[in-house]
């Protein structure tokens, strides 16, 4: 088979701290980057790019920002829609104000005040957890979204309310407005995705992924054993926060061209949750397959009648989107918690063990 248990045995401590330990796993990685990188983004169509992969790295991003409080944490956040409009805004802001500064750095830069906006949400978690928390995370939903509507300032006083992004370039590139090609678009975003990836996978694996796992278990014993609850909460609410400001910098900046303060609304923080509950709380992987999943599921729904050459109104594909999102919802809570990235682990720890799994 593929996977086999036989020749993969660690000899020294540097093996055993591999980013990657398993060699099939190695191999398979490459082929999934070789694929992202050159041969979808030299092969697909502008509907791919529009609809498929620029969103799915975003919202990848964003929910892996989110797996880092709720799933790595135990934090529960309901307001990530307006943490990723924290970013946006300040991407704008920050663009008006220095426009002459690469448009990389400012959206890197406009994490961090979604950072501390997200500090400043999470402080209640030092008192308050679980459902009270959530309810404290959803006030901040609601009043982010009526500072976006309410503060001209923050969309330059636009008559329409909306902030539109300017066309800038990096590196004699054209990368956002109306004329930036998608696949440039495509390979910016991609570039971010995999620099939050590699910082959030790094950090999971070291001292502030454990402290967060302990604290998500059991927050007293945790604080027994001498772990500063305070830093652990505060440093989860400021790095997801972070994440997600990046890629509410990037849905606007790179995929919509101009967004309104609804944009950010409340059904937005539940997709993003969603994502994160169908592809596996405490997971890096499962935030890529609940992604792909809620964002390839409607285009799949739209699609296939129109191919099959049944006619099919938009209304129905998305009643239809939202009963399926749900019923594997409730599916994954009660059959296997940890949703699609677990199930991939049974089938390849299968793999490894053939032909005696257990």
């Amino acid at each position: 088979m593929y996977y086999r248990e036989s020749g993969d045995f660690k000899t020294s401590y540097q093996a055993d701290n591999q980013f990657i330990s398993v060699y099939q796993d190695k191999i398979l990685v490459s082929i999934i980057i070789f694929l992202f990188w050159l041969v979808l983004p030299l092969s697909v169509s502008e509907f791919t790019f529009q609809a498929i992969l620029i969103p799915f790295v975003i919202y990848s991003t964003a929910a892996l920002g989110l797996n880092i409080l709720t799933g790595y944490a135990g934090q529960i956040s309901l307001g990530t829609g307006a943490f990723m409009g924290v970013g946006a805004y300040s991407c704008y802001k920050l663009v008006t104000y220095f426009p002459e500064v690469n448009i990389l750095i400012i959206v890197l830069l406009s994490g961090l005040f979604s950072s501390i906006i997200g500090v400043l949400f999470g402080l209640p978690s030092l008192k308050i957890k679980g459902f009270y928390l959530a309810i404290a995370t959803l006030a901040a939903q609601f009043f982010l979204i009526w500072i976006f509507e309410k503060v001209a300032w923050l969309y330059n006083y636009n008559n329409s309310g909306a902030i539109e992004v300017p066309t800038s370039t990096s590196f004699n590139f054209v990368v956002t407005g109306p004329s930036a090609s998608s696949i440039t678009k495509y390979y910016i975003v991609l570039i971010i995705c995999s620099l939050m990836t590699l910082i959030t996978i790094n950090l999971i694996r070291g001292r502030f992924g454990r402290v967060w796992q302990s604290v998500r278990d059991n927050d007293i014993s945790s604080e027994i054993i001498g772990i500063n609850i305070l830093h652990a909460k505060i440093s989860a609410f400021a790095i997801s926060s972070y994440v997600i400001g990046v890629s509410g910098a990037m849905l606007v900046f790179f995929w919509k061209g101009a967004a309104e303060a609804n944009l950010f609304d409340i059904g937005l923080s539940f997709r993003i949750l969603f994502m994160v509950i169908i592809g596996g709380l405490g997971s890096v992987l499962g935030a890529f397959f609940g992604a792909f999943f809620i964002v390839v599921l409607p285009v799949l729904i739209n699609v296939v009648p129109q191919f099959m050459g049944l006619a099919v109104a938009s209304e129905t594909v998305e009643h239809v989107n939202l009963i399926i999102i749900g019923s594997l919802i409730i599916a994954i809570l009660i059959i296997e918690p940890h949703g699609l990235s677990r199930l991939w682990s049974i089938g390849r720890e299968k793999l490894r063990l053939w032909p005696f799994p257990h």
